[in-house]
C-alpha cells in the first residue's frame, strides 16, 4: 500500500518541473479550480463534498500549484480552497486572479479600477487565509481605465509585500511588455489548446523570456479538424490497460509544446482528475506528432 501511494504522490511530477520567478518550483501538471463551482461558475458546487474531496486528492496525485480567482464563484473557489487544504503543506502554491465582476452566471464585467482590484486582493488575502499571494494575475487589462491605475496597484502591492509574483490573463506581446515596466511578469494564463493557437506568438515569447505560459480550455471541441487529429492519436494510446481519452491526449500535446507550459486541467469530479493527471504518463510519438504537430 506505502508503494502504491508514493508512486501517486509522484505522478503529477512526471510532467516534469517549471519554476515562477526564479524561486517558486511546481509540477507541470497543475489544477485548475473553476469547475468547483455551480453552473455558470456562480455559487457553491453541486456536490460540495466531492469538491472538497478533488482538492484533497490533486494534492495526494502530486500536484502543487492550483489556479484560482475571486471571481469563481464568485469567492466559493478561494474558500473551498482554505476549507479544504488550508494550513498548507510546504510547497503548494496557490496563484489566483483579480480584475473581473460578476454580475450573474457565465457573466464577466471587467473591472480593473485601483478601489476593485485592492477590494478583489484584499478579499482573496482573507479567503486564502495567506499573508501574501504567491502568484497573483491580472484577470484581464481594463480599456476604460488607465493601464497606470492598474499595473501601478500591482506593483505597489507587491512592495507592500502582499504579492510575491504577478502575472497576466488574456494578453497579447505588447501588454506584456507594458507590464513590465512596472513589475516582473513571471506567468502569463491565455486560452490555448491544440485547436486554437492564436496566442503562438505569445508562447514564443514567454519561452524566450522565461515566463511561465498557462494555457486555459485545453480541450477545443468545436474545431473539427483539430478534434478529429485528438481522436486519432488517442486510440494510439493505452493507460491502465484502457483506451486514452481525448482530454489526456491533448494535455498531453501541451505538455510537449513547450517547456514553459503549465496546464491547468480543470475539473470537478476526482475521477475526471485521475483520468487528467496520468496524461503525464503518455509520450506522444513521431507519428502523433505528424498528426498532432507541435507549435513552431
Amino acid at each position: 500500500m506505502q508503494s502504491t501511494e508514493s508512486a501517486e504522490s509522484q505522478l503529477a511530477a512526471q510532467a516534469g518541473t517549471i519554476t515562477i520567478g526564479g524561486d517558486l518550483t511546481v509540477n507541470r501538471m497543475a489544477y485548475g479550480a473553476m469547475r468547483i463551482t455551480g453552473d455558470g461558475i456562480w455559487g457553491p458546487p453541486k456536490d460540495h463534498d466531492e469538491a472538497i474531496r478533488v482538492l484533497k486528492r490533486a494534492l495526494e496525485l502530486g500536484i502543487n500549484f492550483i489556479d484560482t480567482a475571486d471571481s469563481y464563484g464568485p469567492y466559493v473557489s478561494e474558500e473551498l480552497i482554505a476549507e479544504a487544504l488550508y494550513p498548507y503543506p510546504d510547497g503548494l502554491v496557490i496563484g489566483t486572479k483579480g480584475g473581473l465582476l460578476r454580475t450573474g452566471p457565465n457573466q464577466w464585467p471587467v473591472d480593473g479600477s485601483r478601489k476593485h482590484l485592492e477590494e478583489a486582493l484584499h478579499g482573496s488575502l482573507k479567503r486564502l487565509k495567506l499573508d501574501r499571494i504567491d502568484l497573483y494575475q491580472l484577470h484581464r487589462f481594463d480599456s476604460k481605465v488607465s493601464s497606470d491605475e492598474y499595473l501601478g496597484f500591482l506593483k505597489e502591492a507587491q512592495q507592500q509585500g502582499k504579492i510575491r509574483h504577478i502575472g497576466l490573463s488574456e494578453v497579447g506581446i505588447d501588454q506584456i511588455e507594458e507590464a513590465r515596466q512596472y513589475f516582473d511578469v513571471v506567468s502569463v494564463q491565455n486560452k490555448y489548446n491544440f485547436g486554437d493557437q492564436t496566442w503562438n506568438d505569445v508562447l514564443q515569447y514567454c519561452e524566450q523570456n522565461g515566463i511561465a505560459f498557462i494555457p486555459w480550455f485545453p480541450l477545443n471541441a468545436g474545431n473539427v479538424s483539430a478534434q478529429q487529429a485528438i481522436q486519432k492519436v488517442a486510440a494510439r494510446h493505452q493507460i491502465d490497460g484502457k483506451p486514452a481519452t481525448d482530454y489526456q491526449v491533448a494535455l498531453a500535446w501541451l505538455l510537449a509544446a513547450s517547456p514553459v507550459m503549465l496546464p491547468i486541467a480543470g475539473t470537478s469530479s476526482v475521477k475526471h482528475l485521475e483520468e487528467n493527471v496520468k496524461a503525464v504518463t503518455i509520450k506522444l510519438t513521431d507519428e502523433d506528432l505528424n498528426d498532432m504537430p507541435l507549435p513552431r
